[in-house]
Order: structure tokens, then sequence, then C-alpha cells
């Protein structure tokens, strides 16, 4: 197993918001053991904060394109992050 650690800011873009992303985002991302955020933005997108395990960083990135029912994503901006202190969970913030 690897054992190398990640942790990204993802942004989603699209219809996005009024679907329920965010709540399934926070079930695919517990699923994953993954820590970090999820939350609305004004401009109508989705900001995902993801922190773990490499490989189930990048399988939630892959996951983000589909989204749930409803959703359409139509662009993902992906930022790598150097330092980071997750909390213990994935939660869904304001």
């Amino acid at each position: 197993m690897d054992d190398r650690k990640r942790a990204v800011q993802a942004r989603v873009h699209g219809t996005v918001q009024g679907v329920g992303y965010r709540i399934w985002a926070q079930g695919q991302a517990t699923a994953l053991g993954l820590a970090g955020w999820v939350r609305n933005e004004r401009d109508g997108s989705v900001t995902a904060w993801l922190a773990g395990h490499d490989a189930a960083v990048s399988t939630m990135v892959e996951r983000l394109w589909q989204g749930p029912a409803g959703a359409s994503v139509s662009r993902i901006d992906v930022d790598e992050l150097e330092t980071w202190t997750a909390p213990g969970d994935f939660r869904i913030i304001a």
C-alpha cells in the first residue's frame, strides 16, 4: 500500500449548487477515508479541500467530475497544497 499523503484544493464549476453536490461529495470523501471540507462559493462553484492517501485523493478528484444526479461539471481547477493540517473528518462548511 502506498503511504504517501497528499492535499489538494479543487474548485468545481458548472451546475453544482442546488443538486446535493456537497452532501454527495462528503459521502464519497468519507468512503475514501479522506479528511477535509466542501463548501459553496458565491460564484456558483463548489470548493473541496481534500487530504489523505495519494491514491484516494486522486480517486476523489476523478469522482468530482461525476457528481450526483442533476450535476453537470464543466471544469475543475486543482491546486496542490504543500503543507496542510486536516480536520479528522470530512465536513460541509458554510
